[in-house]
């Protein structure tokens, strides 16, 4: 464990590295930050970074964090719980919420809990009314790596009343190190997937993707625009055993493969110029979650938990080469 640098107020960032057979995984406890994964004999990193705190504290704060307590979007920054209507902060185009905005969990310092060759465990507390959501609330993540090349991301979240948790990984990925993902094959096991607005907020319809340019099931290489992509795919109804449901392979023969219980995987195809340094489309965005504005849509599993109903994510990164 290192100092990575410092925040704009002073306080230290580490960085904890894993590794276990080819592959080495480092870590920030800002944001916890999956900051770098590196596979053996590949001499770039699969992931986008960077190496200033003050990037993730704002233009980069999206990039390999982990997002909560509720990832992406809540329509008109609200929800209802136990019966209550609660208010977020309305930080997308003044009306709704991106992401829980400025008490989401990628801009806070993690408590780190543990740490060993091939294991970190991070922990955050959540005071009660904190952004509007209710719960005093703990949350844990611990990152495992294991031989040959596997990340397992574990996720768990305790409250003492009722609250709403849905938790994701925001990590980036392009496997070739090149200026965009143009020639890289994707394959979804998803037989739906959530149609959204102008704003990309989920319009409540679960579309069939037979027929259109969201049907991934058989896997393609993908093209800039053909379709555009900023969709949860709906993987199951339920949260589901662990299995492998998204592949991705690089031009180079580089493989990532992403097993979850989570019910839906959100994909983004990177369209936003966020630096100099990452250019439109540089890479592609997954996030193993469960389905988005799921308190707005009387039709979408509910992100609910409670004293007697705690939350649970499991997610793994498998990555393999030619």
């Amino acid at each position: 464990m290192i100092v990575f640098g410092q925040t704009t107020d002073g306080r230290d960032v580490h960085a904890l590295t894993l590794s276990a057979g080819d592959l080495t995984v480092r870590l920030l406890n800002w944001g916890a930050v999956l900051h770098s994964v590196r596979l053996a004999g590949v001499d770039y990193d699969l992931t986008l970074s960077s190496d200033n705190v003050t990037d993730y504290e704002d233009r980069l704060s999206y990039h390999g964090s982990l997002i909560g307590p509720v990832v992406n979007r809540l329509t008109q920054a609200q929800a209802e719980i136990a019966g209550r209507t609660y208010h977020f902060e309305a930080n997308l185009n003044g009306t709704h919420s991106l992401h829980c905005g400025a008490c989401g969990t990628h801009l806070k310092l993690w408590e780190i809990v543990d740490h060993g060759p091939a294991h970190a465990t991070l922990a955050i507390d959540l005071p009660d009314g904190e952004g509007g959501y209710p719960g005093n609330r703990r949350v844990t993540a611990r990152f495992e790596v294991e031989a040959p090349a596997t990340l397992r991301m574990t996720i768990d979240g305790v409250t003492d009343a009722p609250s709403i948790m849905n938790f994701a990984n925001h990590g980036y990925w392009n496997l070739d190190g090149s200026d965009t993902w143009e020639g890289h094959s994707l394959r979804i096991a998803a037989d739906r997937v959530l149609p959204t607005d102008d704003l990309f907020i989920p319009t409540g319809e679960i579309r069939d993707v037979t027929g259109t340019p969201y049907d991934l099931r058989d896997g393609r290489v993908l093209a800039i625009d053909e379709p555009p992509i900023d969709n949860c795919f709906v993987l199951s109804d339920n949260i589901a055993p662990l299995r492998e449901v998204l592949w991705l392979t690089g031009a180079s023969g580089i493989r990532l493969a992403m097993a979850t219980i989570a019910q839906g995987m959100h994909v983004f195809d990177g369209r936003h110029d966020y630096s100099p340094n990452f250019s439109r489309y540089r890479a592609l965005a997954f996030e193993a979650e469960n389905w988005p504005d799921a308190p707005n849509h009387a039709g979408f599993p509910s992100i609910e938990i409670g004293p007697d109903n705690p939350y649970h994510q499991l997610t793994e990164w498998r990555f393999s080469k030619p």
